[in-house]
């Protein structure tokens, strides 16, 4: 007879993907898991298949919150040009640990490039979505004069995610918080109109 799960499997997956997002794919065992996770071996590998499915589903998860996030700071102001800034600013943390992860979506692509090919298509559920959103964004904020006619919303829309993941990446990386959030405002002021 199998025993039932004993454990609520959203909470023990949101700690995995604390893990991994603290030390990426390669460097997490398999015990520093189930430590996190406060579980047996065999139910990680009943619940979740291995580590390799394991850190798939965390990466996913993580990526679905964090552009939930992302899509409410863009869309929460009335102004486009505040809602860009408040997407750039709010992915800087004044707290240093948590500063410190960065993206767990970048550091995927920092870890593995383009050699899994399992990743692109978890990156292409949610990037053009995001993107879509802030070309959008731009667009309106063309309409009310608050943002450069003359930029192609495309082309601004991927420069926003591209400052984005540089921004994710210099906070991996220790840069202060002060100086990321002036290369974000930074950004913000060339999409102004002139």
């Amino acid at each position: 007879m199998v025993r039932p799960r004993e454990f609520d499997r959203d909470e023990v997956l949101d700690r995995a993907m604390r893990v991994f997002w603290e030390k990426g794919y390669a460097a997490t065992s398999t015990d520093d898991l189930l430590a996190a996770m406060n579980i047996g071996r065999q139910s990680l590998y009943n619940a979740f298949g291995d580590k390799r499915r394991l850190y798939l589903e965390a990466l996913e998860r993580y990526q679905a919150n964090s552009t939930s996030g992302h899509l409410g700071r863009l869309n929460g102001a009335a102004s486009p040009l505040a809602g860009i800034e408040a997407l750039l600013l709010g992915l800087i943390h004044d707290d240093d640990a948590d500063r410190a992860l960065g993206c767990m979506g970048v550091n995927a692509v920092c870890e593995f490039g383009t050699t899994d090919p399992e990743l692109p298509p978890l990156r292409a559920k949610v990037g053009p979505t995001l993107a879509k959103s802030l070309a959008a964004r731009i667009r309106d904020g063309q309409a009310r004069g608050e943002i450069d006619a003359t930029v192609n919303a495309n082309e601004a829309a991927a420069f926003v995610q591209l400052t984005m993941q540089g921004i994710q990446l210099a906070a991996r990386a220790g840069t202060e918080p002060k100086a990321l959030k002036a290369m974000a405002r930074f950004a913000v002021g060339r999409l102004k109109r002139r």
